[in-house]
C-alpha cells in the first residue's frame, strides 16, 4: 500500500479515533473517577485526566495551521489545572505559523514519534521465524484475565503495582466495548506479554503492547504484532496502524512484520 495524502490522513485519524473512544469509555465509568475531560477546538482534540498525569492522557491531537487562534485557550485550560500537556503535530499539517505560535506561547519541541502502517494480512500469523517463537502462544483475553493484563501493563511499562487495580478497571470497560480486542502472550504457558487493538472504519490500530522484562528479546512483541495483524484481516480491516519511538525495537519489529514508516510526528510540550 503506497503512502498518499489520503493514507496519511487516515493514519492520523485512526489515532484520534482510538484515543477518543478510549477516553470516552473511561469517562463513562460511574462518577468519572479519573476526571476525564474531552474538548474540541477547531480540528484539534484535547484530552485530559485529573488522576493520570502522563503525556498520553494530557495531549492535543489533530491541530492544523488554521487552529492557531485556539492555542492560548488550550494552554490556559491546562495551566489552570497546573498540568503540562503536549501538542502532537503530524508533517502533513505542519505550518510555520503553527510552530511560531507554539514557540511564542512558551512551548518547546520535546521529541518525535513514528507512525507505521501496513496492509492487513491473514498470512501474517503464519510467517513464523525459527527459534523460541515456536514456544509462544497468543490468545484473546477473557474478562477474568484483566488483572493479569493490568499486572503485565504496569510491570512492563515500569509503573508500580499500586496501579494494577486502576489499570484493570480502565481496560475492563474497553474489553466490553465494540472494536476493542485484547491479546495475551504466553511463553511456556506463562503469561509474559500483552497487546491491544482497536478497529474502526476498516482500520486497525495497534494501540498498546508490553512485555515483562524477563521475557524480552525472545519474540513476544513480534508474535503479538502478527496475531493482531491476522485478526485485523479476518475482521475485514484493510489497513493496520501503530506508533513507536523512532528506530526502537518496536519500530524494527513492525517493519519486520511488513509495516512501513508513514511519518514521524513532532511533539511540542507546554511546561507547567
Amino acid at each position: 500500500m503506497h503512502l498518499t495524502e489520503a493514507v496519511a490522513d487516515a493514519l492520523e485519524q485512526s489515532e484520534i479515533d482510538y484515543m477518543t473512544d478510549r477516553m470516552k469509555a473511561i469517562q463513562d465509568i460511574e462518577g468519572n473517577p479519573e476526571g476525564i475531560h474531552l474538548a474540541r477546538f477547531g480540528h484539534a482534540r484535547l484530552y485530559y485526566s485529573d488522576t493520570m498525569p502522563w503525556p498520553q492522557f494530557n495531549t492535543v491531537k489533530g491541530m492544523r495551521g488554521e487552529d492557531i487562534h485556539h492555542i492560548d485557550e488550550i494552554i490556559s485550560f491546562f495551566r489552570t489545572r497546573n498540568r503540562t500537556c503536549q501538542f502532537e503535530i503530524v508533517p502533513k499539517q505542519a505550518h510555520p505559523l503553527l510552530f511560531k505560535k507554539l514557540s511564542e506561547s512558551g512551548c518547546y519541541q520535546s521529541g518525535f514519534h513514528a507512525t507505521l502502517y501496513g496492509a492487513a494480512e491473514r498470512e501474517a500469523l503464519f510467517d513464523l521465524d525459527p527459534g523460541s517463537e515456536e514456544e509462544i502462544r497468543v490468545l484473546p483475553y477473557a474478562e477474568e484475565d484483566m488483572m493479569t493484563y493490568a499486572a503485565i501493563h504496569c510491570r512492563g511499562t515500569g509503573l508500580g503495582d499500586d496501579g494494577i487495580s486502576a489499570v484493570a478497571r480502565n481496560n475492563e470497560v474497553l474489553l466490553k466495548r465494540p472494536g476493542w480486542s485484547y491479546f495475551i502472550g504466553f511463553q511456556e504457558e506463562k503469561a509474559a506479554a500483552t497487546g491491544v487493538m482497536y478497529r474502526q472504519n476498516g482500520i486497525a490500530s495497534l494501540t498498546f503492547a508490553a512485555t515483562l522484562p524477563s521475557y524480552r528479546n525472545i519474540g513476544m512483541h513480534a508474535a503479538l504484532l502478527r496475531r493482531r495483524i491476522h485478526e485485523a484481516a479476518l475482521s475485514g480491516c484493510r489497513l493496520v496502524v501503530s506508533q513507536a519511538s523512532y528506530l526502537s525495537q518496536s519500530h524494527r519489529n513492525m517493519e519486520r512484520a511488513g509495516m512501513k514508516l508513514g511519518y514521524v510526528r513532532a511533539t511540542w510540550t507546554m511546561p507547567v
